[in-house]
């Protein structure tokens, strides 16, 4: 049986990216390029599956080397540019195959993607979910619903479960796929399914749906969840009732609690509104009497607001100590507290020559930003502004600073008017100069006549962020004596589909 005929039978051939130099893949001969389409006569679905078979010790590899496949029309062509539009190339052949053993050995092989059999849909049509309110225009990868299991497992997004089947839960049960990060909103199964509205057609196990018997299923499995919490509907008394129960699972670690996100691209969505200053003080009133009760009856605070929901409340952030170690950070939860326990490296009286820096931020972190700043500004020749970027394309009521783009940025920055613009690291997608919207720093620097640089992940990070622009020798950009090279701050940014974190 070829290859060919195999990928009927749901194979799932897996591009190798990269083989490394001397493993014994490279030893038997694979190049980037090729496809890795069985483990010991099996199908892999994914880079779990991979590393579980080859837990075996000693395992055979099924590679194929893609062909390049002839053109095929593609519809019927009415005129000559119609003709050349509709030819395009057939997929590629994959009947040339060859084999390799190894025992007990790493292969040396890494994938161009993590699923080989593609990513799980969401079956839910929340009514607040994050991709439901983005703008057109964007990359199609932002308008994924995604709702996978493994993704949660690889890098913590959250899950709801609802699209689990008997065959998934199986699998996390067996693999230990542990933690996983699920979305939970509430305990009160009738009001989640008011708020979350699966598709039956989407649910294909009854089960699944069921949050409290999925936890209770999933008992040998750490659970870090999640409340996306929206006013009027799951808070006061049903969020009570949510971590109360939360706290009476032992394999439950701990629950976020976040406000709902909102843009101004609602057309034909369900009327909900965000936190107002009263509505997030008596949600935090709650969750700290839970958190002083938990602390002393178990050594953890076990429920951890968001920092957003302070911001709102006009309350002081917790200390450094109260977030445990920040374990869900990504969530929004500590992030400002993070950001500022490295404190300021030691700083000069004077710069060399004057240097202004516009400092961009999001509506609802530029005060706190500025005061944080304040010691800079001792600094002689440098003047700083913290400058509060309103978000043109989610909308005014979308204040966090990492939804900004290059279009916000554009709006709010004039060409020449600083020598440096610092933009926050969430900005960009991870390992890349681009912004959401695909509008890139280099862009933005000639556009601005001005260096355009990430900030760092700390206020330490920034303040060296700013002082290297400090030093340089000459312009850069034709506006200004004090620019400097670009030299970007290598972020992990969470981007999955937007939801992920703090939104699915």
């Amino acid at each position: 049986m070829t290859a060919a005929e195999n990928l009927s039978e749901q194979l799932y051939p897996a591009p190798i990216k990269t083989v490394e130099e001397g493993s014994p893949a490279a030893r038997a001969g694979v190049r980037p390029g090729d496809v890795l389409l069985r483990v010991n006569g099996e199908a892999i679905t994914d880079v779990l599956d991979y590393r579980h078979k080859l837990e075996r010790g000693v395992v055979t590899l099924e590679i194929a080397r893609p062909q390049q496949a002839p053109l095929v029309m593609t519809g019927v062509p009415t005129t000559a540019q119609d003709h050349h539009r509709l030819m395009l190339p057939a997929a590629p052949s994959l009947d040339e195959t060859f084999t390799f053993t190894v025992e007990w050995e790493d292969p040396g092989l890494d994938f161009e993607e993590v699923l080989f059999d593609g990513i799980k849909k969401c079956a839910n049509k929340c009514d607040f979910c994050y991709v439901h309110q983005m703008p057109r225009g964007f990359r199609k990868s932002l308008y994924i619903m995604d709702d996978d299991y493994r993704l949660s497992f690889l890098y913590g997004s959250f899950v709801t479960l609802t699209n689990l089947t008997e065959g998934d839960i199986n699998r996390i049960l067996n693999e230990n796929l542990s933690p996983l990060y699920v979305s939970v909103h509430t305990a009160n199964q009738d009001l989640r399914q008011d708020m979350m509205k699966w598709w039956k057609l989407k649910v294909k196990d009854p089960q699944a749906v069921q949050i409290r018997e999925m936890i209770e299923r999933l008992e040998s499995i750490d659970l870090y969840t999640q409340i996306v919490l929206v006013p009027g509907r799951n808070d006061r008394e049903n969020l009570d009732e949510t971590v109360e129960y939360l706290s009476s699972r032992p394999n439950v670690i701990s629950a976020a609690v976040v406000p709902i996100g909102l843009t101004a691209h609602r057309t034909n969505l369900p009327d909900v509104r965000t936190f107002n200053r009263e509505e997030a003080q008596d949600t935090l009133k709650r969750l700290n009497i839970w958190r002083k009760k938990f602390l002393a009856e178990r050594g953890t605070r076990f429920i951890f607001p968001s920092d957003e929901i302070y911001l709102l409340a006009g309350e002081p952030l917790p200390s450094e100590e109260e977030y445990e170690g920040f374990p869900m950070l990504e969530n929004g939860v500590g992030m400002i507290r993070d950001f500022l326990t490295e404190g300021l490296p030691e700083l000069p009286a004077a710069l060399p020559y004057p240097m202004k820096v516009i400092l961009g931020t999001g509506l609802l972190f530029a005060e706190s930003l500025d005061r944080a700043v304040e010691p800079l500004r001792a600094i002689g020749g440098l003047e700083i502004e913290v400058r509060a970027v309103e978000n043109k394309t989610f909308g005014r009521v979308t204040t966090v600073a990492g939804l900004l783009t290059g279009r916000c940025f554009r709006h709010a920055v004039k060409p020449g008017e600083a020598d440096l613009l610092i933009v926050p690291p969430t900005t960009l997608r991870y390992g890349t100069e681009l912004m959401l919207d695909d509008v890139s720093l280099s862009e933005l620097r000639q556009e601005f006549r001005m260096d355009v640089r990430a900030g760092g992940a700390t206020l330490g990070e920034l303040a060296r962020v700013i002082l290297q622009g400090a030093q340089s020798s000459g312009p850069q950009f034709g506006m200004s004596a004090h620019a400097v090279k670009d030299k970007p701050v290598d972020e992990i940014v969470a981007e999955a589909s937007m939801h992920g974190r703090g939104q699915a």
